[in-house]
């Protein structure tokens, strides 16, 4: 399963950090941070729940940039 999220995020060095957690995250099978047009695009594993894989990606991001938001 495939979703996208609206991002902010201050600049692409960010983004790329942002991108890293995601992709370190229990549930996430792969992740696109697109600093241009302020999107991730996470794919899940199969059976994880998105919304409970979404909140630990947040959780994740936040640490390596306290500054930056995804729109859940």
């Amino acid at each position: 399963m495939k979703k996208s999220y609206k991002i902010d995020v201050d600049c692409a060095n960010c983004a790329a950090k942002m991108e890293e957690a995601a992709k370190k995250t229990a549930g996430v099978k792969d992740a696109v941070v697109n600093f241009m047009t302020l999107k991730m695009n996470v794919e899940f594993e199969d059976g994880a729940d998105p919304k409970a894989v979404m909140q630990d990606v947040l959780c994740g991001c936040k640490k390596v940039e306290e500054d930056c938001e995804i729109y859940l």
